[in-house]
């Protein structure tokens, strides 16, 4: 159970965010809208990401699994995982993510190994982001970076907070 009650959902951020996400207001959403005003500025970001970015949409939600895994965020991979398998990703990839070392393409390794560094190290080597940039645009490494951090973010304070 949540650390703290659901908020009933109402007011005009929520209005926002039910619109964004197709009419319903999910768990992390009522947790969120506590303070509107985080909510609202979230729901802005977190749009950006899922909705206008150039990032493919099997990067991304490759990253977002990974990183459901690395930070023990079950909410984060059950919330994605149909999305995942939208984009292309197949059962035996989904069952990559949560070994140490993922078997994937080249590409999607390098993906990997950018969002485990950014994840638990923080750091990220010289040469693993020289090796990104033959598979990715500079916009494209820009949003990959971003989504990494954002989510990082989601599945920190969906710990935190205990929503599963």
């Amino acid at each position: 159970m949540a650390r703290l009650p659901d908020t009933d959902g109402t007011g005009e951020t929520a209005r926002r965010i039910r619109a964004r996400r197709g009419g319903d207001l999910h768990p992390l959403d009522r947790m969120l809208l506590h303070s509107p005003q985080l909510a609202d500025g979230w729901n802005s970001l977190l749009g950006a990401i899922r909705q206008r970015l150039q990032l493919p949409s099997d990067i991304r939600e490759l990253a977002i699994l990974r990183i459901a895994v690395l930070n023990r965020a079950p909410y984060e991979w059950t919330a994605h995982e149909a999305d995942a398998r939208r984009a292309g990703l197949g059962v035996a990839e989904l069952a990559e993510l949560r070994q140490e070392k993922p078997d994937l393409d080249d590409r999607r390794r390098r993906v990997i190994a950018y969002t485990d560094a950014m994840t638990r190290d923080i750091d990220v080597p010289d040469e693993l982001f020289d090796a990104l940039r033959a598979d990715f645009t500079e916009p494209e490494l820009v949003e990959l970076t971003a989504t990494v951090a954002a989510y990082n973010m989601v599945s920190r304070f969906l710990v935190a907070l205990d929503v599963v």
